[in-house]
């Protein structure tokens, strides 16, 4: 039953159009004001993990990701709360991966009984086996959210028409191998500001995305791909990025030892102003179109080479920390645990 679901939501994208947007209505969220004309852009400390809030000049809200299946949308909820959001118009899962998507299905729950819901719910149509992911489809069927697959050269349906946000990858038609190599990379522009989030998407993908869109791709601020791994942030890829501001959302010590030295090494050859949420805590990035600022939860240096430092001071300081891990896929994805998350 559910494939078919799946399969009707991807025909409705094929009607949809290219580039065009996806045909879905929303209300805009009932949220605590933003400064007059500002896109806000929240990246929630969820420790390994990730989740982005968008909150445009209208108060119209896109959710990217929600943290790992551990937390089970705890962190992404508590800080919904503590800003007043009580609706989520648009909910993107950027992959199936569970430190991604570990919250959705109680950021569901949680928003259907207790806000005013999530307009719509979209994301690569890659499945995953994982529990986590069941779980997330689940919720999406229970509460009538309708759920859309998308591919480069979609746009959401946003009624806030100050900002534009495209879908550039996976791409249409061949989406590749992977969850990773299928993430959901969103161009979020606004005035003279652009912004780029790229999920896990790793050096085949980057390698894609330069060939197909060269210096359109070109953004003010960068999240970080795969939370500061060095399969990601390819030289190619930040060349043409070419970004200030680039965020990482990764733990303080992280066991997959997030963000690698090469990526860090890499923003400091390029004077990229850099946050961590692991060191920064929540990282929130305001602009009105021209202007840029940067605010965080905790004070700290935003020089990838003292960044560095830091995180090797981290390894010192406990060296049996799972800093010592290894580099990529978490070893548990919610799928080792059937009944589990």
């Amino acid at each position: 039953m559910r494939r078919l679901h799946l399969l009707l939501l991807s025909l409705l994208v094929v009607l949809a159009g290219c580039g065009t947007g996806i045909d879905v209505g929303s209300e805009p969220a009932d949220v605590e004001e933003a400064a007059a004309g500002s896109l806000e852009i929240h990246h929630i400390d969820v420790g390994q993990g990730d989740s982005t809030l968008v909150v445009t000049p209208g108060d119209e809200t896109i959710l990217i990701d929600t943290g790992d299946w551990r937390d089970d949308g705890a962190a992404v909820i508590d800080y919904l709360e503590t800003h007043d959001i009580d609706r989520i118009d648009h909910l993107i899962a950027t992959h199936a991966h569970a430190d991604h998507i570990g919250g959705h299905a109680a950021v569901v729950e949680y928003l259907e009984e207790h806000g005013e819901g999530v307009g719509a719910a979209y994301d690569s149509g890659v499945p995953h086996t994982s529990a986590t992911y069941e779980n997330y489809l689940d919720a999406i069927e229970a509460n009538d959210v309708q759920l859309f697959e998308v591919a480069a050269g979609d746009t959401l349906p946003l009624e806030d028409e100050s900002v534009e946000a495209t879908v550039l990858n996976p791409p249409e038609g061949d989406s590749g191998v992977g969850l990773d190599a299928n993430s959901v990379t969103l161009a979020v522009d606004f005035g003279s500001f652009s912004y780029l989030t790229t999920g896990d998407a790793e050096r085949t993908a980057e390698q894609r995305l330069v060939e197909e869109y060269g210096d359109a791709l070109a953004a003010d601020a960068y999240q970080a791909g795969h939370h500061g791994s060095s399969t990601s942030s390819t030289a190619p890829f930040l060349g043409t990025v070419a970004p200030d501001i680039a965020v990482v959302s990764s733990a303080r010590e992280s066991q997959y030892g997030h963000p690698h030295d090469e990526v860090l090494e890499a923003f400091a050859e390029r004077d990229i102003e850099t946050y961590w949420t692991g060191v920064h805590g929540d990282v929130v990035v305001s602009t009105d179109g021209e202007t840029v600022s940067v605010s965080t939860e905790r004070d700290g240096p935003t020089d990838p080479t003292t960044l560095l430092e830091r995180k090797h001071e981290a390894r010192e300081t406990n060296p049996q920390s799972a800093l010592e891990g290894p580099p990529d896929r978490p070893p548990i994805d919610g799928a080792a645990v059937p009944t589990g998350p």
